[in-house]
């Protein structure tokens, strides 16, 4: 069997959701062959890092255009979207007739529209599944030409089925984590506290020193920082102080996930999970893009984190008031538990177990 998995560098929780799938595919059938593929950078050789950067600014120092934007686009549907050239659908026809896939997974809606356009103009059956790599019901993720929707929540499913989606096709899996995350480990019994803080893939932090020194003078609480890709945050705290552990980008995130008591974070669809599946309190810095409100408002009604401010002294009074609660750390935890034990982690495996009795296909 071969997967081809598609998807965009547009931040990394589309890459990261990819590879978490691959491992799990890999895991579950060890004969089979899957690729993750930047098709934005195949389709667009001379221009996709351009794209990249781009994206990054726009929603670093543009997100309230970003917000208009998607929110305008959030019912349109799918069929009114024109977003490519004949070229880019070009190479993509060169890439399905290279690698020969029995299957592809897109994890960027991007890759899902150009699947879902190909699989039209040619006919073609070949399975199409679309990982949705937040808690969105956004209609750029909907396509007439998807076998299979892979879909964070119930709530998620629920939406899609109101958009027209057939129900039978939506599996509420949760979103793709790698499987390290997936063994909480034990949180230590000496009665120090642990904070991890993490600003995302683009390592956005506050950057003004008041704030990390409160964090440092905290009673009986370490604190880890992971800053990204911010190199200058990452120069600026590397020990300076007693009590903050300053890391720059890992690729161990669930050790630090599985030591601490609570994470102060970006509620993005990928690290969200990572916590979930860890049963790590979240404490959500106060979201700016859309998709990230919609990620922070589940973790609230579901009992499984709260918001912070931006502002320093408010999200460190957040803090405060999160760390030291025994009572309620232990009942977001449980209810993380609870979740986990409702999602359909190997729906994915039975569609592809599926597919390959059809085709004849060994599975080692």
């Amino acid at each position: 069997m071969k997967i081809l998995i598609l998807t965009g560098k547009f931040g990394m929780g589309h890459w990261s959701a990819s590879m978490s799938l691959r491992q799990q595919l890999l895991r579950a059938f060890p004969g089979a062959e899957a690729e993750v593929l930047d098709l934005i950078a195949y389709t667009r050789p001379n221009s996709s890092e351009a794209m990249y950067r781009w994206f990054n600014l726009l929603v670093t120092q543009g997100s309230g255009l970003f917000n208009l934007y998607y929110k305008l686009t959030e019912d349109l549907p799918a069929g009114d979207w024109r977003l490519f050239e004949e070229q880019e659908m070009d190479r993509l026809e060169e890439l399905l007739a290279d690698r020969q896939p029995d299957a592809v997974i897109a994890t960027h809606p991007i890759c899902a529209r150009m699947m879902s356009r190909w699989k039209k103009e040619t006919g073609s059956a070949l399975p199409l599944i679309t990982c949705v790599t937040d808690l969105s019901s956004h209609s750029e993720w909907i396509h007439k030409g998807t076998d299979c929707y892979l879909v964070g929540s119930e709530e998620i499913k629920e939406k899609l089925a109101a958009k027209g989606v057939d129900r039978e096709i939506i599996c509420v899996t949760g979103i793709p984590v790698r499987l390290e995350f997936k063994r909480p480990g034990r949180r230590r019994a000496d009665g120090q506290r642990r904070l991890l803080i993490m600003g995302g893939g683009l390592g956005l932090m506050p950057r003004k020193d008041p704030f990390y020194e409160a964090l440092n003078a905290l009673p009986n609480v370490r604190t880890t920082i992971i800053t990204g890709s911010n190199q200058k945050l990452y120069d600026r705290l590397a020990g300076k102080y007693p009590n903050i552990e300053v890391l720059g980008f890992t690729d161990r995130v669930y050790e630090y996930m599985a030591a601490s008591d609570l994470v102060l974070t970006k509620p993005g669809g990928i690290t969200m999970f990572e916590s979930i599946f860890s049963e790590l309190p979240i404490l959500a810095w106060e979201p700016f893009l859309e998709q990230e409100k919609n990620n922070a408002r589940f973790l609230v009604k579901r009992g499984m984190g709260r918001v912070a401010s931006k502002e320093p002294e408010a999200c460190l009074e957040a803090i405060r008031n999160l760390i030291y609660n025994d009572v309620a750390l232990a009942a977001m935890s449980a209810r993380m538990r609870a979740m986990k034990s409702r999602l359909e982690e190997e729906s994915l495996n039975r569609v592809l177990s599926g597919l390959a009795a059809e085709k004849g296909a060994r599975v080692g």
